[in-house]
């Protein structure tokens, strides 16, 4: 009984601490890469923007946190790595735990090495090393957050992720969970992904700080294009905003007066998706959030350029909560042309639980109609994963097609928890689109 508890007790120690420095870490590496970022692309865009002195202040705030979240890392770091000590020691010699002692301290110890080897570059602002040494011990922190058995690919808090494809790299984009922000990702083989920094340095003055989340890149002309929520300073409503940069890494500038698009008598709008249609044409697919009706998936066309609504257009809704399953609410949309097929592809029920799920519907058009599909989620939680949701479809240089997620571990359900990126297979060429297993 003894032995059996304390091997728990390790692993609870083990998947506890990860999941607490990995979100940490990664949110303070983020937070002062936007300290850098915010300094190279201040003075291009000062033009552009008002209110500097929320700049500011938001800056102030982000390095307040980054200290605080640095503080209680260093301590956790000692009393956690003090403690497995002490349960090495006592464990030594055990069969039942030589995979524990053998592989998983000594890999939480390389994890978290470099953690704290990653804070001391952030703390003495070498923000690139800082990001070079997260990305060196991203194995054994998959490891430790259970492997890529499930399509982990990134274990850090990585929300509502959007993944496109430039050249041979892959760019990731997610809501940031301290600053505010946008945080990006870079990969070459989809699999090990390294932090850049801040896709969006500074924000119009409309938009209140720190309350900036699912973006979504396309490339559009020559330009990037980022479409993400902001909330409206003074206690507005959560509204779409685009910005745009000449690179998929950005800096993403964001010179407007107003939202692009906002439903305040229906909850606001957010969680925008750019569509480019075979043509070219570009629709803005997005959610309201409820207010006088219920949660609805939207669409309208933009302008050539993806940065304006096109004249005498209005916004069509595609979906509402019809299913069971999907508990009044749908989220997160992505569309996706593929065979013919507009296949719309969606986020149900609460998203802090472990309920969420991602179901898809099959579309005539960019302005729909819609129709969900009746056998439910193509994607649930299950004995790896909880919780899945704000999905994005996307090819790889092969041609073959993937799903990104984010998703919670189990037993650690629910914000403040991380919610990690997960990459999978997915066949479109089914009645059906299915995910396959991770591989």
């Amino acid at each position: 009984m003894g032995r059996s508890s304390g091997k728990w007790w390790v692993v609870a120690a083990v998947v506890a601490a990860v999941v607490a420095l990995a979100w940490a870490s990664a949110t303070d590496l983020q937070a002062n890469a936007r300290d850098r970022s915010e300094r190279d692309a201040l003075a291009g865009a000062r033009h552009q923007l008002d209110g500097s002195e929320l700049d500011l202040a938001a800056t102030t705030y982000v390095r307040a946190l980054a200290t605080n979240h640095r503080g209680a890392l260093e301590e956790n770091i000692h009393t956690t790595l003090g403690r497995l000590a002490s349960a090495d020691e006592s464990l030594h010699g055990t069969d039942t735990l030589a995979f524990l002692q053998g592989l998983d301290i000594g890999t939480l110890q390389t994890c978290l090495g470099g953690v704290k080897s990653s804070l001391g570059q952030i703390a003495a602002r070498n923000n690139e090393q800082a990001a070079q040494d997260i990305a060196a011990v991203s194995t054994a922190c998959l490891t430790l957050d259970g492997g890529a058995g499930d399509g982990l690919v990134y274990p850090f808090d990585f929300p509502d992720p959007d993944i496109i494809l430039v050249g041979d790299t892959y760019f990731g984009y997610a809501t940031n969970s301290v600053a505010g922000n946008i945080q990006i990702i870079e990969s070459n083989d989809r699999i090990h992904w390294a932090a850049v920094g801040d896709a969006l340095p500074a924000l119009p003055a409309w938009a209140a700080p720190n309350a900036t989340w699912a973006p979504a890149v396309a490339q559009i002309g020559g330009s990037f294009v980022l479409y993400y929520d902001a909330v409206v300073a003074g206690g507005g409503e959560q509204c779409v905003s685009v910005a745009t940069a000449t690179q998929p890494q950005g800096p993403f500038i964001d010179g407007s007066t107003a939202p692009l698009e906002c439903q305040p008598a229906l909850g606001g709008s957010l969680d925008p998706f750019p569509f480019v249609d075979s043509d070219g044409a570009v629709s803005l697919v997005w959610k309201s959030n409820g207010g006088t009706g219920p949660a609805t998936i939207w669409s309208q066309p933009l302008d050539p350029t993806g940065t304006m609504l096109a004249p005498d257009t209005g916004p069509v809704p595609l979906l509402t909560a019809t299913q069971v399953w999907e508990s009044g609410v749908v989220e997160a949309p992505d569309l996706v042309l593929s065979g013919g097929r507009y296949l719309l592809f969606f986020s149900g029920n609460n998203w802090n639980s472990a309920a969420y799920g991602v179901g898809v519907a099959t579309c005539t058009g960019p302005s729909g109609p819609c129709t969900a599909d009746p056998t439910g989620p193509i994607l649930t939680g299950g004995s790896g994963i909880q919780g899945p949701g704000g999905e994005s479809v996307f090819t790889d240089t092969t041609g073959a097609t993937w799903i990104a997620f984010h998703a919670w571990l189990p037993g650690a359900v629910g914000y403040p928890h991380s919610r990690d990126l997960y990459i999978r297979r997915i066949d479109l060429s089914a009645a059906t689109p299915t995910v396959g297993a991770a591989t």
